[in-house]
């Protein structure tokens, strides 16, 4: 029996030797190959996007600015900003998420949001274009209607990452515009246990929330509605059974924890043959 397992353990090692080695020729970047066939491999077809104008929802967080000609209409349309700053140098150093909280307007409960002088606004359901139409059609009862700026935009694009990430929390990401993977790569990407062919996006609609399950793998992701994040997606990845069994992440690691069973089960054979 120990003639057997020496043979075994030895081969083994030697396998998981061979397969953690990666020749510099996998990695090196912009090398000058022998035998080039040009440096694209294959295109695909172009996917078209499919977006849709995004509308406000409940908690959602906005930031409106009004610039005009007449200083003192300044202060008074940006007196939530200008508080909100002291307070933030109060209380010491604010992320980039942050300031968009501290600077910016949620809606509440019932859609709504208080602007100053301008008076509660119903944001629910409009798109920012429409909001910042809406904020307008006040601030011209004030002004000359070319004596002002108004400016409507989201705080960024906030979503959850849950489950097989390496990363998994809350992120805010300040861009108009998010795909899936902009915000699996912000996660830290997927762990290698994760199902990738069966994600679950959790998205909020005006009238309640909706499972959507993601296949990360097919390429027809692309010119789905489901390649950008909306605001206040959550992103779920579930395991692979694998994790059940226990095997290791990495080849490496499935070899060892065989290694050392098989190890683990010869010396007990060979205690029970001693004895």
């Amino acid at each position: 029996m120990q003639k057997l397992i020496r043979p075994i353990i030895f081969g083994l090692v030697l396998g998981a030797a061979l397969f953690s080695c990666v020749p510099n020729k996998k990695v090196i970047y912009m090398q000058e190959l022998e035998e080039s066939m040009g440096p694209l491999v294959e295109s695909s077809d172009r996917y078209g996007y499919q977006t849709e104008d995004y509308l406000l929802q409940v908690n959602d967080i906005v930031e409106v600015s009004i610039k005009t000609t007449d200083p003192e209409l300044n202060k008074v349309f940006n007196v939530v900003v200008a508080e909100n700053n002291n307070m933030a140098q109060m209380g010491g150093s604010q992320g980039a998420g942050d300031a968009f909280f501290m600077n910016g307007y949620t809606l509440d409960d019932q859609g709504m949001v208080e602007i100053p002088l301008v008076g509660e606004l119903k944001f629910l359901g409009l798109t920012t274009r429409e909001a910042k139409e809406l904020v307008e059609s006040k601030v011209v009862k004030y002004v000359k209607e070319d004596e002002y700026f108004v400016r409507v935009r989201l705080g960024g694009v906030r979503f959850s990452a849950l489950g097989e990430f390496n990363q998994s929390g809350k992120y805010t990401i300040l861009q108009n515009r998010v795909t899936i993977f902009e915000a699996i790569a912000f996660a830290g990407d997927l762990s290698r246990l994760a199902k990738r062919d069966e994600v679950l996006l959790v998205r909020q609609y005006p009238d309640g929330s909706q499972i959507h399950k993601i296949n990360l793998l097919d390429r027809e992701l692309l010119g789905s509605e489901y390649y950008f994040l909306k605001p206040n997606d959550m992103i779920y990845a579930e395991p692979m059974k694998v994790r059940e069994i226990g095997a290791g992440n990495t080849l490496v690691e499935t070899l060892t924890l065989f290694t050392t069973t098989v190890t683990a089960i010869a010396l007990i054979l060979t205690l029970i043959q001693n004895n």
